[in-house]
């Protein structure tokens, strides 16, 4: 079972008003782009709308929506920062167009339906911070039923990783060995994630399923309360040493094509990846199957941050899905099997559309 930090509801609040944080986010290029790029390139839909912005921050992605040509932007931040997201917006030259609103969108209200919620809510893991509970809350009260949401969907993934920065890199260090020191930093994460950049070549899979997906239309708070994902299979693409579990999200945009990945192959983020480090090493060759429980679960009595539970599964003595890409003797034989099966169904239906054709 591992967890991040806890803090109550006061002190998350509080932590948004160190304008650190702000510049962190603000910096982060893929983030801060994606956004800008989602909203300046669907100006057909915010001209003339009604915006809410949730979680507002600084107020910079409500300026986004007041140059794609909203007339109106509710800029909602709970923390002190909202002082300073008015100081920009003036800045900016917007304050007849976007109004910040000092408060908790739970507890706010406003004048009117809104057109389009705009929110960048994702914490680690997508997860973390359960910011996506009040844009739900917000969404219900506030947008209108052909509303938009900026973004639109949201999809977590995991895939099996190696770890060197936590193995073998210390297995020589300036002519000195350390693995005594690495094996006494890894205990250090068994119990909590680490967060961290994972390089490309240290991903053992990259073509994996979602363990969740969500249409932040229609999700409703308490399918967060728990995700599960059962016996998640992925394929090793490449031989290796398995020695963690890589989790990363994306998000999605409507009305346009852009995606915020935050996948160790995409620009990096300030989420980075969120690891789970194994308790040991194991190898793996191209083609084996890599299985595993995993469950994120709220914390209790701390509803913004989860606990993940990360159970390893023996896939020798595990179900497979079918077909299964594996490089198992049982799964090449259905996957042959299915294919042949396929194949002379194929055959069967071209001969009876010969057969029609010959009868017209």
């Amino acid at each position: 079972m591992t967890e991040l930090t806890d803090m109550d509801a006061d002190n998350y609040f509080s932590s948004y008003g160190d304008l650190e944080v702000h510049k962190l986010m603000i910096q982060d290029t893929a983030r801060t782009e994606a956004y800008k790029n989602a909203i300046l390139s669907s100006r057909s839909v915010f001209e003339g709308k009604t915006v809410l912005d949730v979680g507002a921050g600084t107020g910079i992605l409500s300026i986004f929506c007041a140059q794609a040509g909203a007339t109106k932007v509710f800029a909602v931040e709970a923390s002190k920062t909202a002082e300073m997201a008015r100081k920009l917006v003036a800045e900016n030259h917007f304050s007849d167009t976007i109004e910040v609103v000092y408060g908790k969108v739970e507890d706010v209200t406003l004048p009117c339906k809104v057109d389009i919620i705009v929110s960048e809510w994702m914490g680690f893991y997508m997860l973390h911070e359960s910011m996506l509970d009040s844009v739900i809350m917000a969404r219900d009260k506030f947008l209108k039923p052909d509303g938009l949401m900026f973004p639109s969907h949201c999809t977590l993934y995991a895939s099996p990783c190696a770890l060197p920065d936590l193995y073998s890199e210390w297995d020589n260090v300036c002519g000195v060995k350390m693995r005594s020191f690495a094996q006494a930093l890894r205990s250090l994460y068994l119990n909590r994630p680490k967060i961290m950049s994972i390089e490309v070549e240290n991903m053992l899979s990259h073509n994996v399923s979602p363990i969740a997906e969500f249409n932040l239309k229609n999700c409703q708070p308490h399918q967060l309360d728990k995700i599960t994902a059962q016996r998640y299979i992925t394929i090793v693409e490449k031989s290796g040493i398995y020695q963690g579990v890589c989790f990363w999200f994306d998000v999605q945009f409507p009305t346009t094509d852009t995606t915020l990945s935050t996948s160790p192959s995409s620009p990096i983020t300030h989420w980075k990846q969120t690891i789970i480090v194994l308790p040991t090493q194991i190898e793996v060759e191209e083609g084996d199957a890599v299985m595993f429980n995993v469950q994120f679960q709220r914390n209790s009595p701390n509803s913004r941050h989860y606990s993940i539970n990360l159970e390893m599964l023996d896939s020798q003595h595990e179900p497979h899905p079918n077909p299964c890409d594996c490089n198992q003797t049982k799964c090449k034989i259905i996957k042959t099997f299915l294919s042949v099966t396929k194949n002379i169904s194929d055959d069967e239906d071209s001969n009876i559309d010969d057969q029609n054709e010959g009868i017209s």
